[in-house]
């Protein structure tokens, strides 16, 4: 299943206009979204939640890619969910509209997505690879995860962004890496929770934790609640 975004050619910056914020009824799925720049791990991740909460839940996928369905495909391939669970957009120009501005592409989806499954308890909104302004809309998904990684050193906390302040759980990837980068990881836990103002903060490699335990027992604790 795959949706096509249409935009006019816009130009930066963006005027946020976000819908009024979702309210979420009694048995209808949480929206998570999973958001960050490119390559940081995010489909990693989100493949990891899938493999981990699947015999348990019933858990759905949403992908958005600028000009291909190159996530949806990775999540198929891998098998993490059966194919009628994993669904795309493609959002053409800037990834960030999709999940932002103009999110009508990304509800309809969802409704599609909901329409084909008798219930769902979880859907992940997986945004395209953007850079650290990039957040969802509040009308889209009920909360949010930030991925980063330690590819872009220590200073990546430090430097802020609505992704990096605001969401609800920062993730710090790859921390596998940090040596190899010159990447201080007590800096990147120590700046992130400045610029977060006690929001919690999960490091992690999923090369040493592939089941993602951290985010997983968050993403348990947004199911409870």
């Amino acid at each position: 299943m795959t949706r096509h975004f249409h935009s006019d050619t816009h130009s930066h910056p963006h005027v946020h206009t976000d819908r009024p914020k979702r309210v979420r009824q009694p048995g209808e799925p949480l929206r998570i979204g999973v958001g960050g720049p490119v390559g940081s791990g995010k489909t990693a991740l989100v493949a990891a939640l899938c493999r981990q909460l699947r015999d348990e839940l019933s858990v759905a996928v949403l992908t958005n890619d600028i000009y291909t369905t190159e996530d949806a495909d990775f999540l198929r391939k891998h098998a993490v969910l059966p194919d009628d669970r994993i669904a795309a957009v493609q959002t053409g120009g800037c990834p960030h509209t999709a999940i932002r501005d103009d999110i009508t592409a990304n509800l309809d989806a969802i409704d599609d997505l909901i329409a084909a499954q008798d219930h769902l308890d979880l859907i992940l909104v997986e945004s395209g690879g953007d850079n650290l302004t990039a957040t969802f809309s509040s009308g889209l998904v009920d909360v949010q995860i930030f991925v980063v990684d330690v590819a872009g050193g220590d200073k990546v906390p430090r430097k802020g962004g609505p992704g990096v302040t605001y969401s609800d759980l920062l993730v710090i990837n790859k921390t596998d890496l940090a040596p190899l980068v010159g990447a201080d990881l007590q800096v990147m836990a120590r700046d992130a929770d400045v610029v977060r103002g006690g929001r919690p903060t999960v490091l992690q490699s999923l090369t040493e934790d592939p089941a993602a335990s951290q985010v997983l027992a968050w993403v348990r604790t947004q199911l409870a609640s």
